[in-house]
């Protein structure tokens, strides 16, 4: 078995071993669930004909997108594939590889080491389509059983909505971290070499996705909004505009597939530079802990963003508590996880350099991180707060005033989002500065670069911490544009009051929820930015 799994040939301890056939256990009970949650979902009524004759348009709409996005792609992924492989010859094996596959000719190694690039990077950029098409898709699904649900519940609307999002969630933080362990048990310290390929490939997918996503949305919003409402003066949604469809499926394009892949490429390179860091770490101080660390903190991720799913959920049909609901269940899962951190980081790195309450703090720091970032996001773009109503005041004095009290809050809230993510890196960099390495200095590696080394890996580990709560965060990204297309559902088939109020409602929230996930993406791409050149 150590030829195929080469973590095995690592001197892990029986715990170690244990532990890292957990992490993949828990990655593939995360698709287990998004699983579950898709036969759920599916099960929900798809309401009256008139609802499904608006679905079905926008399911068609969806459809040809993903489809003509998924061609435009395929051929850079096998170009790239291709170039992966022959990048050995340019970028050669590490010394990780050199010393795993040591009874190999130098031929041979670079051969295994291309092989294992080249399928690496097919294996991030398919993973990230998955994760973009398959949450797309479910979206659409949940779109009409939302409005559905809507006309006789609260509490229902809610958690189809919500359930919905986290099927996008689940698949993020499954096949992120499946992709992950699985390099480096089959690859073991030379998994930097694969880990290259694992990361680009998300990436790449990524850039597509998101950017082609993102302009995709906006030419659909505002050519719908051009000819709706400025030129024949008709309210959001109306039936008698064709191009409203063209809206709604720009709402998935952009804010469900294209954030999705965003951040699972943030999710995986957060992974890719925290078991670098860890592989050199371990050589540096001979305790492998530093490799699984990572791989325990995101399998306790997602078995936290399962328990916290269960916490969203209406307490009444009063359908003004829709946003306490979501982040009583973002704050279960960071209390049970840095709980977990916790207990982790002291029975298991309490012997590693510096003690243990550096690595438990700088992943408690990322899940801060997040908690903040949510909470400054919800104050300058909730409806319940001062700079939203500032705004909303500034439209009586026309479109002068409007466009200029918009852009003071976008400003703003850009500013204390700058502190925020720089607070963070200054953190990590005190938490993992000052450690005793002289003791491991040598003639290969310098005092100084041993501790540049563990302040990269602090700052690793915060974006890992902060990514912790992907599957609650996807989840509420997807929550936007499945609840906005319920309401342009609702009154495209002109579903009762009742039914609109709690999907206008719903809708309201979810564009504060997409909001704070495009904040958590900004801010984790920073993070897994400095860390992956680092690494």
């Amino acid at each position: 078995m150590q030829e195929v799994f080469r973590f095995l040939e690592m001197d892990l301890t029986s715990f170690e071993v244990i532990a890292t056939w957990l992490v993949l256990a828990i990655a593939l009970v995360g698709l287990l669930y998004a699983l579950f949650l898709r036969r759920q979902i599916l099960a929900e009524d798809k309401g009256t004909a008139e609802m499904i004759e608006v679905w079905e348009a926008i399911r068609q709409g969806a459809n040809a997108y993903l489809g003509q996005q998924l061609r435009t792609i395929l051929p850079f992924i096998v170009l790239l594939t291709i170039a992966l492989f022959l990048s050995v010859y340019i970028v050669p094996p590490t010394e990780f590889s050199l010393e795993v596959f040591a009874g190999y000719s130098e031929q041979t190694i670079r051969l295994i080491v291309g092989i294992g690039r080249a399928l690496a990077f097919v294996m991030g950029a398919g993973f990230s389509l998955t994760v973009g098409q398959l949450g797309m898709r479910m979206a659409v699904e949940g779109n009409v059983r939302v409005a559905s649900a809507a006309r006789t519940s609260f509490k229902d609307a809610l958690r189809i909505a919500y359930r919905t999002g986290t099927i996008t969630g689940m698949l993020t933080d499954g096949l992120g971290l499946l992709g992950g362990t699985l390099i480096f048990m089959l690859f073991g310290k030379a998994a930097p070499d694969a880990l290259l390929g694992f990361g680009f490939g998300g990436t790449l997918i990524a850039l597509f996705m998101r950017v082609g996503g993102g302009i995709f949305t906006k030419a659909a919003d505002v050519g719908a909004d051009l000819v709706g409402k400025i030129e024949h003066d008709m309210p959001e949604d109306d039936p008698r505009n064709a191009a409203v469809i063209a809206d709604l499926v720009g709402d998935n394009v952009g804010d469900c597939a294209g954030m999705a892949a965003d951040i699972f490429e943030s999710y995986e390179v957060t992974i890719v530079s925290g078991l670098i860091l860890g592989v050199t770490l371990a050589l540096i101080t001979g305790h492998n802990e530093y490799i699984l660390f990572p791989l325990l903190v995101r399998g306790i991720g997602v078995v936290a963003s399962i328990i916290g799913t269960y916490r969203v959920k209406g307490d009444s049909d009063d359908s003004g508590n829709a946003m306490q609901a979501i982040f009583r269940g973002f704050l279960t899962s960071a209390a049970i996880s840095v709980v977990l951190f916790g207990i982790i980081a002291l029975v298991y790195m309490d012997d590693v350099p510096g003690g243990w309450w550096r690595p438990f703090l700088s992943t408690a720091v990322g899940v801060g991180l997040a908690i903040v970032i949510d909470r400054l996001t919800d104050y300058f773009t909730g409806t319940d707060y001062r700079p939203v109503k500032e705004i909303r005041d500034s439209t009586s004095g026309g479109p002068a005033t409007t466009i200029l009290s918009g852009l003071a809050s976008g400003y703003e809230s850009a500013v204390w989002s700058v502190i925020v993510i720089a607070a963070t890196i200054v953190a990590a960099i005190l938490i993992y500065n000052n450690i005793p390495v002289e003791q491991f200095a040598s003639s290969r590696f310098s005092p100084e670069f041993i501790q540049f080394t563990f302040v990269l890996y602090g700052i690793a580990m915060t974006g890992i911490g902060m990514l912790t709560l992907t599957g609650n965060n996807v989840a509420m990204d997807s929550f936007g544009p499945i609840s906005d297309n319920a309401n342009g559902i609702g009154e495209m088939a002109n579903l009762e009051p009742k039914a609109r109020k709690i999907m206008a409602d719903l809708d309201a929230v979810g564009n504060t929820t997409k909001a704070i996930t495009k904040g958590i993406a900004i801010g984790s791409a920073v993070i897994a930015a400095v860390s992956l050149f680092g690494a």
